[in-house]
């Protein structure tokens, strides 16, 4: 799962890059700079989310059970 939290932060950072270029001449850059901001937020806070509750990845494994004859 640690793949799949890195893989969300930089998709969330690509995206808040082209928000930030998109809105170049649109809105004054403080405004630009909160969007950026929230959007690479909300990419951190889910990839740490993705690392924190994902697990190792591999399977627990059951404990033996003990046989008495």
């Amino acid at each position: 799962m640690i793949i799949a939290g890195i893989l969300f932060f930089v998709v969330m950072a690509i995206a808040a890059f082209v928000v930030f270029k998109l809105l170049k001449k649109a809105v004054k850059m403080a405004v630009r700079a909160v969007i950026v901001f929230l959007i690479l937020f909300i990419g951190l806070a889910g990839g740490l989310a993705f690392w924190a509750f994902g697990g190792s990845g591999a399977p627990a494994k059951a404990p033996a059970s003990k046989k008495t004859r």
